[in-house]
């Protein structure tokens, strides 16, 4: 079955003339990315050459995919917009509420008795809006869009950062908050500053240990966890050919981790390959009608240089396996010298976990890979030293996978088999540990390895790795062992070097299916009931609309000092069970980011109390009482997740502004959404003009305007002042949205 398969050939009927429009009004070469967004403008009559990097543009994507962490808050947003039913195609995936625990049948009869309410919302509400329903166990959701839903040339927004993995197949996949989910399903315009384009050149192959996610392990050191926000990664060159759809997938994964848009590859033999693996090989034929404007012109592969805002070279003949980490993505460090790093580091040395799979390492060739290894390690009588946790992407993952005998050669090396589902990568992963307050290490293939993130353990050094290199260490049991040149030692005294992994790319006698666990919207004009009494779900709210004045006086509620994540604002892991109740998740405001006065997290000087408490509770109390805060932060505030709560959270308890050194785009985004004042500092030196006791204005909002600056008024404790400039990067429409109280209720007064 093709779904949407109407969509996709209303589509590509298009896109020809789309095309033409296109190049009819720019004059000039094209680049892949700039193809799919100009012919995705939400009105063609506005069609020109748009400012990378400055403009705002319009956009209509092709379809919508929520996980159900996040689907909560978009779908109880959308109950309040007033539609029958979704204008685009779209889905809702259970991957993120099953904890990571036991093993995959255990942990995921145990996810449904406990969200029961929370699943039983979310298939109603998608039922009754047209919305498509994977269930608990399906897969998780990057990789189910994979396997069915994206498409070359088209676009498409997700209520996760990860949602570029559909770029891939060669798809502009965007990840957003559940506000921009909802403008999409109702069927208006959609937002982006126009990105800037950063082109990727790709040559010679991949050899050896070296995988596709090594690419991004090494770009990531290059760009940085900042360096490719507000832009477009795409990639180009001879290489690209060399990379299966699916190591090109994940690649597009992890360019969430340098901040960019979206990634994408051209399309070529490898996606039209994975199509028809995967049942679609209409699309594949679909997309090869078109395929000269499914990649950049000729033109700009002669010169790359006058046509993307930044080049970067990577020779994948010579790439070398990467280990990044600890603590953040982009510590990137090939694996030549990784041995010297945590010697010098004094990380923990010992490999204490091995994780692999998620939404973008647990491919077929991924796993058989791995399952080589596996295999070696028998054959050879290699004891194993520390323990391996599975954790597929689908249900047609997995299926395959036990079919082909690698499930069964993973557990014979003492691996346990998680549910397909995000378990560890997301914070759910329920880890015993003989001391929780010992430093420990472990290795994964996901791509966030922030303190705590896996296991709720700031003593938790995680690295981030290929499945292969992941595996090896496993059986290694030591973060300094190389398989390139080190060798091991059996259980019979003998030396053993592993042998280069080797896999196939796609299952020789195809997938098989599995229980893949979708339910169709069945329409049906059943009334959505909450109980009120619910810890769970909770109907929203409008948030008030502002009162016409300048901010004034307002308590700083935290100066964040160094990064502060959405896993530092709104922690995942047993919150994730609080996501559709915005009251109960308002609890862990903040309570990661470390206040700047004290070293401390959740420990804030209260000005009512002249004590200090946790964030969230002296919010609380400041409401309470009518009173607005202020919450100041460092550089690239809001990294990481989509997370919504994020940015609602502070809504919800009356912080009016965000004061940051810079934001991540997702966040800004978010907190813009939701009707916060985001603002970043001009002289980022004034960051340290802050002190625990001042008061704080934001002057000048009576003027607020696109490209005016902003003033902040300091009221120290002993009586004296000071002010500097902020900047903001507001337009028109989204100081509509601040003076309204939110984008869905600005949204609500023009359909009204």
């Amino acid at each position: 079955m093709v779904y949407d398969i109407d969509m996709i050939r209303s589509f590509y009927s298009a896109y020809k003339g789309k095309m033409e429009r296109v190049r009819s009004v720019l004059k000039r070469p094209l680049t892949l990315a700039e193809k799919i967004l100009y012919t995705h403008l939400f009105e063609e009559a506005r069609l020109r050459d748009y400012k990378r990097g400055e403009d705002y543009v319009n956009f209509r994507p092709d379809r919508v995919a929520m996980q159900d962490a996040t689907a909560q808050m978009a779908l109880l947003q959308f109950m309040n917009a007033g539609k029958e039913r979704v204008a685009v195609p779209s889905t809702v995936h259970c991957d993120h509420l099953i904890q990571a625990y036991k093993g995959a049948s255990e942990d995921i009869a145990t996810a449904t008795k406990t969200n029961e309410e929370v699943y039983d919302f979310l298939r109603d509400v998608s039922s009754r809006y047209g919305i498509g329903f994977w269930k608990p166990g399906a897969g998780i959701i990057h990789q189910i869009v994979l396997e069915n839903y994206a498409f070359p040339g088209g676009m498409m927004v997700g209520t996760d950062s990860h949602t570029p993995n559909a770029g891939g197949l060669g798809m502009v996949a965007i990840g957003v908050g559940g506000a921009d989910a909802v403008d999409v399903m109702t069927g208006m315009e959609w937002e982006l500053k126009m990105p800037k384009l950063i082109g990727v050149r790709l040559t010679g192959e991949l050899n050896g240990w070296t995988t596709p996610k090594d690419v991004i392990l090494k770009l990531a050191g290059i760009l940085t966890v900042k360096g490719g926000t507000n832009a477009i990664i795409e990639y180009f060159g001879s290489g690209t050919e060399s990379i299966s759809a699916t190591g090109k997938a994940t690649i597009c994964n992890m360019g969430a981790e340098v901040g960019a848009t979206t990634s994408l590859f051209p399309y070529d033999e490898r996606m039209g390959v994975y199509l028809r693996a995967t049942g679609r090989e209409e699309v594949a034929l679909l997309a090869e009608s078109v395929t000269a404007d499914l990649r950049a012109d000729d033109e700009v592969m002669a010169l790359p240089e006058k046509f993307y805002d930044r080049i970067i070279e990577i020779n994948l003949s010579e790439l070398e396996p990467y280990i990044n980490g600890p603590f953040t993505p982009d510590a990137a460090t090939p694996i030549s010298e990784f041995a010297e790093k945590v010697l010098l580091n004094g990380y923990p040395r010992k490999m204490e976990v091995g994780l692999i799979g998620s939404c973008t390492n647990s491919s077929y060739q991924d796993l058989s890979r791995a399952a080589s290894i596996a295999r070696e390690a028998l054959e050879k009588d290699v004891a194993i030293a520390a323990p391996l946790i599975v954790n597929p992407g689908s249900e047609q993952i997995r299926a395959t996978a036990e079919r082909d005998g690698m499930i069964t050669l993973f557990r014979q090396i003492g691996a346990t088999i998680m549910a397909n589902a995000c378990g560890p990568c997301i914070g759910q992963w329920k880890r015993h540990t003989d001391d929780p307050t010992r430093k420990n290490s472990i290795v994964t293939s996901f791509n966030r390895n922030f303190a705590k993130r896996a296991d709720g353990n700031p003593n938790t050094h995680a690295f981030v790795a290929s499945p292969e290199v992941v595996l090896a260490l496993t059986i290694a049991g030591d973060l300094c062992f190389n398989p390139l040149k080190d060798a091991l030692i059996n259980q019979e005294g003998e030396k053993v070097k592993l042998r280069v992994p080797e896999g196939d790319e796609l299952p020789s006698t195809g997938f098989t299916q599995g229980n893949p666990g979708y339910l169709a919207p069945a329409g049906a004009q059943v009334e959505i009931k909450v109980n009120p009494e619910s810890q769970r779900l909770q109907l929203l709210a409008p948030f008030p609309a502002w009162d016409g004045k300048d901010f004034t006086d307002m308590p700083l509620l935290i100066k964040a000092q160094g990064k502060c994540t959405t896993d530092h604002i709104s922690m995942a892991g047993p919150w994730l069970r609080f996501r559709g109740h915005l009251e109960n998740i308002s609890d862990n405001m903040l309570m990661g980011a470390v206040n700047a006065f004290n070293g401390e997290t959740n420990s804030v000087w209260n000005r009512l109390t002249n004590t200090y408490g946790p964030v969230s509770g002296t919010a609380k109390m400041y409401k309470a009482e009518g009173i607005a805060s202020m919450v100041v932060a460092e550089e690239n505030y809001g990294e990481g997740s989509s997370r919504e709560h994020a940015a609602m959270e502070p809504r919800f308890l009356n912080v009016k502004v965000i004061l940051a050194k810079s934001f991540a785009r997702i966040h800004e985004t978010n907190l813009k959404k939701q009707g916060m004042l985001a603002v970043t500092f001009k002289d980022k030196d004034d960051y340290d003009r802050i002190q625990e006791h001042d008061l704080l204005s934001v002057t000048g909002l009576q003027n607020f305007a696109p490209g005016r600056d902003l003033e902040v008024v300091v009221h120290h404790e002993d009586g004296t002042k000071e002010s500097f400039a902020v900047q903001h990067t507001y337009n028109e429409q989204q100081i509509a949205w601040f003076r309204a109280g939110s984008a869905l209720n600005n949204n609500l007064s023009l359909c009204y």
